[in-house]
């Protein structure tokens, strides 16, 4: 175990006993140390020495257990309670580890990403803001599988994320609901994404737009609504005019609200 000093002008000198990060761990630390006040990197270093405590069997890295940019965001979902950050954390490091969300591909999810169901914007929104696109009417709950599903949404949004403009802090959803049906009705799945966010990426989704929205859909949002809680605000119903003319420029509307 390498004893490593932690000097920086933010804070005195810092005993910590851990292994020696990599290159990009370093970085993201510096980051975190000279972007905030003293008693919040404290609070960073409480919850990552609790964690190399209690939890030593977690990950170290990048979205590991000793990343203090991950542990400073969950930190403010959590109102800064290092108890209840670690709590948190504990489940969505372990959840990376079980779902395998470090080993997603463009490879591995090419066979249901080819469905056009989702895909990542190339442009970002007029706030800056990177945009998940999924298209409702291509999602066939009864043919795909939903396993597959799953690790198609989870790699987007982790590329959705990958996106972020320094600075900015969440991501924009869009689900185009034209042509929407009952085959394409999927409650488990829409619940899965919105639990994904709350318990897997907090506060990193900033709306939902639902575009054009049938009446069909309106019972399947009835039943999924109480389940999402305070999320279901982050929701929108909007036309695709709306979508092009308060979201996008020409040059950056995606295509499918074009025609």
């Amino acid at each position: 175990m390498a004893v490593r000093l932690i000097l920086t002008p933010r804070h005195p000198l810092l005993l910590a006993s851990y292994p020696v990060p990599s290159r990009a761990t370093q970085f993201r630390r510096f980051a975190v140390q000279n972007c905030v006040s003293d008693s919040v990197l404290q609070l960073v270093l409480e919850v990552k020495e609790k964690l190399e405590r209690e939890y030593s069997d977690l990950p170290l890295g990048r979205n590991g257990r000793d990343d203090e940019e991950m542990i400073l965001w969950f930190l403010k979902d959590r109102k800064f309670s290092v108890e209840d950050a670690v709590a948190k954390l504990t489940k969505a490091i372990s959840w990376r580890q079980e779902f395998g969300v470090d080993t997603l591909s463009e490879d591995s999810v090419k066979g249901i990403a080819e469905t056009g169901k989702a895909f990542v914007h190339e442009f970002l929104d007029v706030n800056d803001k990177p945009v998940l696109i999924v298209v409702a009417s291509k999602h066939l709950p009864a043919v795909h599988d939903p396993v597959e599903d799953e690790k198609l949404c989870v790699f987007y949004v982790e590329k959705a994320l990958s996106k972020l403009p320094t600075g900015k802090e969440e991501i924009l959803g869009i689900i185009d609901l034209r042509g929407f049906g009952t085959e394409n009705a999927d409650l488990k799945f829409l619940t899965f994404l919105f639990d994904v966010f709350y318990s897997y990426y907090p506060k990193r989704l900033g709306q939902v737009l639902f575009v054009e929205a049938p009446s069909v859909f309106r019972p399947l949002w009835q039943l999924t609504k109480p389940l999402l809680k305070s999320y279901a605000s982050l929701v929108r119903f909007c036309s695709v005019d709306t979508v092009r003319k308060e979201y996008f420029t020409e040059a950056t509307l995606p295509a499918i609200f074009k025609d």
